[in-house]
């Protein structure tokens, strides 16, 4: 059960946006969270907007009390401590309402979708444009952060979508990147 949190903002910097720096501390957050070995720290984005489509400058991290110490006694931090501020591990508000929050794939390039086909199936690229048209693109509406994957080092945007307010927690598992299809963290 998520208790207490912990706020870390990306402070203003005049070589990088403070979407470059949310994707860095993102991508040193979840090589903590996997190096770790922690399922038990959610995380959420107090910033999220869906107009102007944006998940703000700030990251938070829920968990337990000794959770979050066995977290910020890990030092993951290294390589963007100077960029930005974290707050004290703190209760959460009483009151608070809980949700998910969770990544949302999209099938965005049909281009690569052929190729992967043509790889699987040994099929022609005629083939592969018929079975797949161009129609099936989805353009992504959701805030991201653009991360990079530990296992496979390629570059990616996570889209983060976030599931409707409830009264009660769901305890359960967070994901690498703190996040859950299931779980809920408070939302305050």
């Amino acid at each position: 059960m998520t208790t207490h949190y912990i706020d870390i903002t990306v402070k203003p910097d005049p070589e990088s946006s403070a979407a470059q720096l949310l994707g860095a501390l993102y991508d040193k957050l979840h090589l903590a969270l996997v190096q770790y070995g922690l399922n038990d720290i959610g995380v959420s984005f107090p910033g999220y907007s869906m107009n102007p489509r944006n998940l703000g400058t700030a990251l938070r991290l829920h968990g337990t009390d000794h959770a979050l110490r066995q977290l910020t006694q890990a030092d993951w931090l290294k390589g963007v401590r100077d960029h930005v501020r974290v707050t004290d591990i703190t209760e959460v508000p009483d009151g608070a309402s809980h949700r998910t929050v969770r990544r949302k794939q999209f099938k965005t390039s049909a281009e690569r979708l052929r190729r992967r086909r043509m790889r699987r199936k040994g099929e022609t690229a005629e083939q592969a444009a018929r079975a797949i048209p161009s129609s099936i693109e989805r353009q992504p509406n959701l805030p991201y952060v653009h991360v990079r994957s530990q296992s496979t080092g390629q570059p990616f945007c996570l889209f983060v979508t976030l599931g409707a307010p409830a009264a009660d927690a769901t305890p359960g598992k967070f994901n690498g990147y703190g996040l859950s299809e299931t779980t809920t963290i408070p939302w305050f």
